[in-house]
């Protein structure tokens, strides 16, 4: 008799955590990604399939409840699920033509938090982080230290940083070592 055999997902940096006075570095909680490509005319429906509106403007995010849809491209976005709800099948309800690729196991996320969050960042973000240039809600495809990256502001002193898996290592580490300045 076969047994069923169900896998979860690991973390590539569960249990880490780097903190000081000032800011915190951690794992984010598991997430399902996708990665969404659709022209202008798919927008409104891939938007009603997912239950949030796709932005259209550089640097905007939008979110409902769980789900956040952070603008990459004029026709690009990525889409992150902290909860329970099936992207895909969401997707699946949009009546339009878009391609949608699930890199749930190719990226993974950092927090990071405090006051000094934004300075941490910078020590190889060469990004504006100040509230005036990137505010709550703003996001990008930038650089951290020698990898691409995808940074998101989610309140006044958290980010969320977005990597592949075989860079959160060293994404971590370069956090925590720029942390030790702060």
């Amino acid at each position: 008799m076969v047994e069923a055999t169900t896998l979860q997902r690991t973390l590539p940096l569960e249990g880490r955590v780097s903190s000081g006075p000032r800011v915190t570095i951690r794992p984010a909680p598991t997430a399902q990604r996708v990665s969404l490509r659709a022209s202008a005319d798919a927008v409104s429906a891939v938007s009603k399939g997912l239950g949030v509106d796709l932005p259209i403007t550089p640097k905007q995010s939008a979110r409902a409840g769980a789900r956040a849809v952070l603008w990459l491209g004029p026709d690009e976005w990525l889409v992150i699920e902290e909860g329970e709800r099936d992207l895909l099948a969401d997707l699946g309800r949009a009546k339009a033509l878009y391609s949608a690729v699930d890199v749930s196991h190719r990226n993974t996320a950092i927090v990071v938090s405090g006051p000094a969050a934004a300075d941490t960042l910078n020590a190889g973000c060469p990004q504006d982080l100040s509230l005036e240039a990137f505010p709550v809600g703003a996001c990008s495809r930038t650089v951290l230290g020698k990898i691409e990256i995808v940074l998101y502001r989610t309140a006044e002193d958290v980010f969320r940083v977005e990597c592949w898996r075989s860079f959160s290592q060293y994404a971590f580490a370069f956090l925590a070592e720029a942390a030790r300045a702060r």
